[in-house]
């Protein structure tokens, strides 16, 4: 985040490939390791699944709150949160940001709950194509032709996957367009990504604490009440919450949208071998030949970028 602690300024980008320069290089790993760690959320849910999701992404935005809060201070990020929240266009936007990003924790929650995995997986692969999308036809961003035939391989296995999902298909859009809406918006907000994280779940905060209280007065006295390790792991979803989030603002902002979106392929990825795998989901014939199609779609959009990189290094 060192480059974010400036203060306001123009948005990084990767240059023409996406990659150019440490910027992308760190950008890069960053959105990785964020994917690699949202993947696996569903293990860390799954095990919270007797806390309606309502609840639940409730105490993930108290308990995120706090840890974001220390993380500002002890970076020396305090007076980047009182500009952030004392000028009103990136507090509106930040605002919009909170409402998306919520939408989709939410939204991700309710298909854990209902042990829909795979429905998840198919809302991560969509969301890269919208990425891809918004990227070309409106930030005119570049692509080459075997970015495109990249971009048209994925299509078809989504597309495959749709057909042959059509019951799960709105939730899956839900989840695509409300983490699309937070991708754009997060990498036009010229704050650092923990401030902005901050604000974002302090925007959520009165909601959040109202329906925690709501629960914790009824018969079953809320999340907290259950037995076990529920109780800790609902604190500890708050830096749970953050840390990948954090990761994956910092890419939005170093990154090309175009590069970004197919790197969040890992998610999807992960989710869709875990449901199959770990939760025991069906694997059909559609959902086979979309993994293979969307895999073969990485492979393209790896080898161009392979390519340029070693035209540009000799």
């Amino acid at each position: 985040m060192n480059d974010q602690q400036k203060g306001p300024g123009p948005v990084s980008s990767g240059g023409p490939n996406g990659l150019q320069g440490q910027n992308g290089l760190q950008g890069l790993g960053a959105a990785v390791l964020a994917y690699v760690l949202w993947g696996f959320f569903a293990v860390y849910f799954h095990a919270l699944e007797s806390v309606p999701p309502f609840e639940l992404v409730s105490w993930r935005i108290v308990c995120a709150l706090p840890f974001c809060i220390v993380v500002v201070f002890a970076t020396g990020l305090g007076p980047s949160l009182r500009r952030a929240v004392s000028n009103p266009a990136v507090l509106g936007k930040l605002v919009l940001s909170a409402l998306a990003v919520g939408a989709n924790w939410l939204t991700y929650l309710i298909t854990i709950a209902h042990h829909q995995v795979l429905a998840a997986s198919l809302g991560y692969y969509i969301t890269p194509l919208l990425n891809v999308l918004i990227g070309v036809f409106i930030l005119k961003e570049r692509l080459s032709g075997l970015q495109w035939a990249a971009v048209g391989l994925a299509g078809v296995g989504i597309a495959v996957l749709s057909a042959g999902d059509l019951s799960i298909l709105g939730m899956a859009l839900a989840m695509a367009s409300s983490f699309c809406a937070y991708s754009v918006i997060r990498k036009f907000v010229p704050v650092p990504a923990v401030v902005g994280l901050t604000v974002e779940t302090a925007v959520l905060l009165g909601p959040a604490l109202a329906v925690v209280l709501h629960a914790a007065g009824g018969p079953s006295g809320g999340g907290m009440a259950r037995p076990g390790l529920v109780p800790w792991l609902l604190m500890a979803s708050g830096p749970v919450t953050a840390i990948p989030l954090l990761l994956f603002t910092v890419a939005a902002r170093k990154l090309d949208l175009s590069i970004l979106g197919f790197a969040q392929f890992i998610t999807p990825t992960i989710l869709f071998v875990l449901g199959a795998l770990l939760f025991h989901e069906p694997l059909d014939p559609a959902r086979t030949i979309c993994f293979v199609a969307i895999w073969g779609a990485i492979g393209l959009f790896s080898l161009d970028l392979w390519r340029k990189w070693k035209a540009r290094t000799g």
